[in-house]
């Protein structure tokens, strides 16, 4: 007998790990043989949003295998593979949990669950919000919001900083130079921002030019990971994910997350 996806009868609604992921992965197929007519070169990414409660949230986790990201990516680009729909190779996979999905998502009808698929002609409209806290070094607020509609973020020492041409720059994050915390000191009039990239739809970290060799340093280490990203450029960016730790100079450190401190 064949799954009925479009049932909302209770009894087809899964209530375990391998049946949300199963019907998860069989509704992102459907969707994605829709898009472009059953072509998807033109896509960019998908959102998965997921919305259970905090009851069935591990479940939901294990589903899609929260602590390995890449491993329910393999399984999308597996299916994508297996019908030819000839996804690009950089296409990226968000999965939100905690948001209300936006109203462009195509909800499921038996899990807490809506999926969109970004193409080159079609984005999320939605706002998206995240937040950087402060775990070592001093600044004004413990943690600080970023709005995708907002303007660029910068980070560095002092609130004004002049930097070498000789104009000033306001530093929306900043560390005082005048604090006692010694981690402060290694951080630059101009280190970073934060841009909000509407093609990725991810808050984007790029270095400033105090942020690169030869001068103070950028490095970020994924949450759950061993491997530590060095920035080098100040025109290739860093696409932050929930729990990126951002080190600036020597042990100033930042974290990255959708959820606020409240939470």
């Amino acid at each position: 007998m064949i799954f009925n996806l479009f049932s909302s009868d209770a009894k087809d609604r899964p209530d375990d790990v391998k049946g949300v992921r199963h019907t998860l992965l069989q509704f992102i197929k459907q969707e994605l043989q829709k898009a472009e007519g059953g072509e998807g070169s033109n896509i960019k990414g998908l959102s998965l949003y997921l919305t259970c409660s905090a009851t069935d949230r591990h479940m939901y986790e294990s589903g899609v295998y929260a602590e390995e990201p890449d491993r329910f990516r393999d399984e999308i680009q597996k299916i994508a593979d297996d019908y030819d729909l000839g996804l690009p190779d950089r296409w990226t996979l968000d999965v939100v949990f905690d948001e209300e999905a936006p109203a462009e998502a195509v909800k499921m009808p038996n899990l807490d669950a809506a999926f969109f698929i970004k193409t080159s002609k079609h984005f999320i409209k939605q706002v998206a919000t995240a937040y950087f806290r402060v775990l070592s070094g001093e600044t004004e607020q413990p943690e600080y919001q970023l709005t995708s509609g907002g303007d660029k973020i910068n980070i560095g020492r002092d609130k004004k900083a002049q930097a070498d041409d000789g104009f000033f720059r306001t530093n929306q994050i900043a560390f005082p130079s005048d604090s006692a915390d010694a981690a402060n000191k290694y951080v630059s009039r101009q280190h970073a921002h934060i841009e909000w990239n509407i093609e990725l739809q991810r808050f984007m970290l790029f270095a400033d030019d105090g942020g690169i060799p030869p001068r103070n340093k950028i490095k970020i280490r994924a949450d759950n990971a061993d491997n530590v990203i060095k920035l080098h450029s100040t025109s290739i960016g860093h696409p932050l994910q929930e729990g990126d730790q951002v080190i600036l100079g020597e042990s100033a450190v930042l974290e990255f997350s959708y959820q606020p401190l409240s939470k």
